[in-house]
């Protein structure tokens, strides 16, 4: 599975609004930066308390990113 749409299975899952979901992989040198965009209504979702989901998130793409022997994934979540 590629970690772009790990990502954004994982996203959706949480939100009401998938549909308003974006996400975007960049790849860089040495990393690839995900860039995941939620609504402003479905931003307290995906950080969670004191950021544990997103922590959670991060987790498991960067678990995933390494077990298939990928670059380092750095995901930056916004709203819109």
């Amino acid at each position: 599975m590629q970690l772009d749409s790990l990502a954004e299975f994982l996203v959706k899952s949480l939100v009401k609004n998938p549909d308003m979901v974006s996400v975007k992989a960049f790849d860089d040198e040495d990393k690839i930066t995900i860039e995941v965009l939620v609504s402003s209504d479905d931003m307290g979702r995906v950080i969670g308390k004191k950021g544990m989901i997103a922590s959670a998130i991060r987790t498991i793409v960067q678990a995933s990113s390494y077990l298939n022997h990928e670059k380092r994934a750095v995901i930056n979540i916004d709203s819109f």
